[in-house]
């Protein structure tokens, strides 16, 4: 007994260090589990893939279960700085390291790359290869309606495009990596494996929903266009470093949800939309549901000393509105009302508004409000 309350201090002494005290797959504070085999103290999310894994990682709850002297001392020559410095030695810089709100195949395939493929120790040189072209068949939903038909697609880094194929050699339509974001959206497409693909079409946001059955399959399309994008990148920026392009791969949804939107003169009737707020484009976009295909309409949002600002209000008419909860956004060339359903996400869409707003805008940022205004999406 006191043999085990002194190994369990050990540990506990342990994860308070600095770079045990997150887990070492997902970065979530305080984790309770550890892996005896590789020296890592995870969290109790990222444990479940590593019980999947028995034959690379043995996993013990480090409050609940017996740790014997060897594998305390086993623990004590790892950790997760050490582990970490081994496993993810040639990370590439377009590769995706999941957090701890992100989606679990995200961080599934994340941690059988690390220990059960080995992927990043150096041993093996593939990644980079295999995304010079990249081609399959995804599972993708109609632009008008909810039905998913297999479509070929094709990820190319010598044009930088992607392109995807109903019949025959000619493409349905060709992506280019300019403007294109990718990002896991399994809720909104009622897929675990569901994947967003988002890119301008005539100035107006265009919307791909994308799954394939399996989950290394996806998440090796979503890697293999983050690389594309990061190529596209570093040949327009040669001389930037990584840590000024991988924040360009893709952009920065800071939030969205559903609000009622009325009209400009604020009498027409309140109609529910799906809005989409991001950060690098400062761009509320709106459409008509979480999942269609083409953007309704933008807002830009500028800074506060450009005439921006956003409050709480109690709107003149809710005709046609169910909910109750107002947010107006005043902008130099018109006023927004939207309605929320509940008074946590009337406060949420007020933060993050003001989020977008306290940051300093950028020279592209000066055109697209520019070029909102001339064409009328404000």
């Amino acid at each position: 007994m006191a043999s085990s309350e002194r190994n369990k201090k050990i540990l506990l002494d342990m994860v308070k260090q600095p770079s045990n005290d997150h887990c070492a797959d997902c970065g979530a504070p305080d984790p309770d589990w550890a892996s005896y085999r590789l020296g890592v103290f995870v969290c109790v999310n990222c444990s479940g893939t590593h019980r999947d894994l028995p034959d690379i990682s043995r996993i013990k709850s480090i409050h609940l279960d017996f740790w014997d002297d060897s594998l305390v001392e086993f623990m004590k020559t790892k950790g997760n700085a050490a582990s970490n410095a081994f496993f993810e030695k040639c990370v590439p810089a377009y590769y995706y390291r999941p957090q701890q709100h992100d989606c679990v195949i995200l961080k599934d395939q994340w941690i059988r790359a690390k220990y059960e493929r080995r992927e990043f120790t150096g041993e093996k040189q593939f990644l980079q290869q295999v995304y010079n072209l990249y081609e399959g068949i995804l599972w993708k939903k109609g632009k008008d309606n909810k039905q998913f038909l297999k479509r070929r697609f094709v990820l190319s880094k010598t044009d930088f495009t992607l392109r995807y194929f109903t019949k025959g050699d000619k493409p349905k339509a060709v992506i280019s990596m300019k403007n294109i974001d990718v990002v896991f959206q399994p809720e909104k497409i009622d897929h675990a494996h569901g994947l967003q693909i988002s890119y301008l079409e005539e100035e107006r946001t265009r919307n791909l929903f994308v799954y394939h059955d399996k989950s290394l399959e996806i998440v090796s399309w979503f890697n293999a266009i983050r690389a594309t994008r990061y190529a596209y990148l570093k040949k327009i920026y040669p001389d930037a470093r990584n840590s000024v392009l991988v924040p360009l791969i893709t952009r920065s949804n800071i939030k969205e949800g559903y609000m009622e939107k009325t009209g400009p003169t604020q009498w027409e009737p309140f109609k529910k939309r799906w809005f989409i707020l991001n950060l690098s484009d400062r761009k509320l976009s709106y459409f008509k549901t979480s999942v269609d295909a083409l953007e309704l309409g933008a807002v830009f949002i500028g800074t506060e000393a450009h005439g921006y600002s956003v409050r709480e209000c109690q709107p003149k008419q809710a005709r046609g509105g169910r909910w109750k909860f107002g947010v107006t956004l005043d902008t130099p060339g018109r006023q927004f009302v939207f309605l929320c359903d509940q008074e946590e996400d009337q406060r949420e869409w007020i933060e993050a508004l003001k989020e977008v707003m306290a940051q300093p805008m950028l020279l592209q940022h000066y055109n697209s409000e520019k070029e909102a205004g001339r064409t009328g999406r404000r």
